[in-house]
């Protein structure tokens, strides 16, 4: 195995919320209208400095998608999943981006976002509302 290379974003960015290594940047945020099992999540163009999971299917609200976990490589959490198929049409933008949960992050202020009293109890990590 070889060494672990860290990307290191300027501006703005989200951590993770364990181990502080930056995932992404403010600016490549493109909704804030997901949800999962712990609330908020945030769908991102890009993210750095994780590792994906084996790809599989899981049904969510919005349907059937293809997805894969992403964990930090500076810790090992699971930070959230990437989209890898939406089968269907009106979900296909979803494909190539990553959805960072917002509890598993630090926001670019400092500021841990906590689970709220409204958070689902139930469901997998992978429902989401969609836009």
């Amino acid at each position: 195995m070889g060494r672990v290379h860290l990307m290191y974003l300027h501006g703005r960015i989200y951590t993770c919320k364990y181990c502080q290594t930056h995932l992404a940047l403010v600016e490549d945020v493109v909704s804030k209208q997901f949800h999962c099992r712990h609330g908020k999540a945030y769908l991102f163009n890009k993210v750095v400095n994780v590792l994906l999971g084996y790809k599989e299917e899981r049904m969510m609200i919005t349907g059937l998608h293809t997805v894969s976990d992403i964990f930090c490589i500076g810790c090992g959490s699971i930070v959230g999943w990437k989209y890898e198929v939406a089968p269907d049409k009106a979900q296909k933008y979803k494909e190539g981006k990553f959805i960072l949960e917002r509890v598993k992050v630090v926001d670019f202020d400092g500021t841990n976002f906590w689970v709220s009293s409204e958070a689902q109890v139930g469901g997998s990590d992978a429902d989401d509302a969609g836009d």
